[in-house]
């Protein structure tokens, strides 16, 4: 697949989800439902687990050559427990839409393609799920019909990539509109993430209260290479500000709720 591909895709949204308790779904050992797909809070510790061994042997690896000793801190990558979840829940909301419109994904990108971009060895699961997910993510935007956004939607996104570091703050939407070009990526984007709510609301879509609000894996090239961010549920009008949302739980081993650590 050509690289082109890859890093034209952008994706959004932070999905909301009802809490376990509140959608009749109290286990306290799921993680989250989607339908009568489920996951456990041990197999997002399994994935989170997983990345950590791998990025910090790679770590210890790059530094031996070196002739360097990693600091602790050196030796931990970036991904979450809450990206992990992120990423199971949208892959799985995100084939199921595919299928509903009888969409094929093709299989085109691999965790080799990816392992630099996402700093997560190509070994690891957590890369490999990417890779579908970004499969995925590139058929719908392609097979959607891109959503008329609006100045508030448009201001969602670029506030979602402003966090990041990857394009200035304090922009008015005049300047962001002129930045953005014809804003075909945003378009896209919208479209996609006004898909997977739906589906998620169908599917009676439900996550655990000790996990964060459900984002959508994103990302945008920029000229620094790709920038992964994660954005509040965008429908075809704008931002959703009122979706009910459990309050997440004091973040576990010094994580931060929420998306991939720019």
């Amino acid at each position: 697949m050509r690289a082109r591909r890859l890093i034209a895709a952008a994706g959004v949204a932070a999905l909301g989800l009802c809490s376990l308790t509140a959608c009749g779904k109290s286990a306290p050992d799921v993680a989250a439902y989607v339908g009568d797909t489920s996951w456990s809070i041990a197999r997002v510790d399994e994935l989170y687990d997983d990345v950590q061994a791998k990025y910090g042997e790679a770590v210890r690896q790059d530094a031996a050559r070196a002739g360097a000793t990693p600091s602790p801190e050196q030796l931990r990558a970036s991904v979450t427990r809450q990206d992990v979840l992120n990423l199971l829940v949208s892959l799985e909301l995100g084939k199921r839409v595919a299928a509903e419109k009888n969409i094929q994904v093709p299989d085109e990108v691999g965790p080799e393609q990816l392992q630099q971009a996402l700093g997560v060895p190509a070994t690891a699961e957590y890369t490999r799920l990417w890779g579908e997910w970004v499969d995925v993510l590139q058929t719908l935007n392609r097979q959607l019909p891109p959503a008329e956004l609006s100045d508030d939607a448009v201001m969602a996104v670029y506030g979602a990539i402003a966090k990041t570091g990857a394009i200035e703050s304090g922009m008015t939407v005049d300047q962001v509109r002129q930045a953005f070009g014809d804003g075909g990526f945003v378009r896209s984007a919208s479209a996609v993430s006004a898909a997977l709510q739906d589906e998620a609301e169908r599917a009676d879509a439900s996550v655990n209260p000790r996990y964060g609000q459900v984002g959508v894996p994103s990302f945008v090239n920029s000229a620094q290479g790709l920038v992964f961010y994660s954005l509040p549920y965008i429908n075809h009008d704008g931002p959703v500000t009122d979706i009910s949302t459990p309050e997440p739980a004091a973040p576990a081993d010094g994580e931060t709720a929420g998306g991939t650590a720019g």
